[in-house]
């Protein structure tokens, strides 16, 4: 009897609603799945210290190297662009919605409903920029936590609104919450919000061939170019960069986005090509090209 793998996955109830999902799509291939939960650095941070690239991966991207486990989840947004030799996200199973959106205490607002100054909490350089670019009179807030902290302290007072992803919210049952979605031309998403990524060493061919199985090719190039977009700009995942791409029909629609922390300067542009992967790496680069034109992001 094969052993079951081994997958790594963060503690919070977000990561473990999401690693249960790659769970049951591998166990639907015939292959036994256990959940093994990794304390990462940005589980142990204090709640209002900022968050830094691949905080939330590279203790179980180690773990995964020492061989003790088979596999890891993330959310594709948080995963580091550097490439990594010896490790690769064999799949990209599945996306939900990309946009992020406002909560609010009293329910039932929009951006436009907020009043004259009101607070508003984020933990995102990138959803700071465009709300200050969309509405200068509010004021932005650093407000870190995971979802049900930032939840949490939005009905304690310590803010009027939020904004946060609508995957995080839909995935912990809390889609109710959600007063509005932001259209990405007002809030650019960050590139590869909603997808999850699964990563795995890339000399376990077993492991591969399984994760082939559940990989949704649509969903990785729109991930790939939009994070080649991010690349392109020479930002991390905490710069003020967003991306959305959709295929249909053959072709690739990528949006970019790109604004400065003070909302001050924002550009954002559209192009199409063909949904191959050498058409977007050539779109994410003009994009990255036509933002870093605009917009001073270094």
């Amino acid at each position: 009897m094969m052993r079951p793998l081994r997958l790594g996955t963060r503690g919070s109830s977000l990561a473990l609603i999401q690693s249960d999902l790659v769970a049951q799509l591998i166990r639907s291939r015939g292959r036994e799945v256990e959940l093994v939960r990794i304390v990462t650095e940005g589980d142990v941070r204090p709640v209002d210290v900022a968050i830094g690239d691949g905080i939330f991966v590279a203790a179980i991207a180690a773990a995964l190297r020492r061989g003790e486990i088979d596999l890891a989840v993330h959310s594709a947004k948080d995963v580091p662009l550097e490439d990594e030799p010896d490790l690769e996200i064999g799949a990209y199973p599945e996306r939900a919605d990309a946009r992020d959106v406002l909560v609010t205490r009293t329910g039932a607002a929009s951006l436009e409903g907020l009043g004259q100054g009101s607070v508003v909490g984020t933990d995102s350089p990138r959803r700071g920029g465009f709300l200050r670019a969309a509405r200068p009179d509010l004021k932005v807030v650093p407000l870190h936590g995971n979802v049900d902290t930032r939840l949490r302290r939005l009905d304690a007072g310590e803010v009027d609104a939020l904004v946060l992803a609508a995957a995080g919210l839909e995935r912990l049952g809390r889609g109710d919450r959600i007063d509005m979605r932001f259209a990405p031309e007002v809030i650019a998403p960050a590139p590869g919000q909603g997808a999850l990524a699964i990563q795995v060493r890339s000399a376990d061919t077993e492991v591969l061939e399984i994760l082939a199985s559940i990989d949704n090719p649509d969903v990785r190039l729109c991930v790939e170019s939009e994070r080649a977009v991010l690349a392109a700009t020479g930002g991390g995942c905490r710069a003020p960069v967003g991306a959305l791409a959709a295929v249909a029909g053959g072709r690739l629609s990528l949006f970019a986005a790109a604004v400065t922390p003070d909302g001050g300067t924002r550009h954002s542009l559209t192009l199409a090509g063909s949904a191959t992967a050498s058409a977007a790496r050539s779109l994410a680069a003009e994009a990255g090209v036509a933002l870093l034109a605009r917009v001073e992001l270094q």
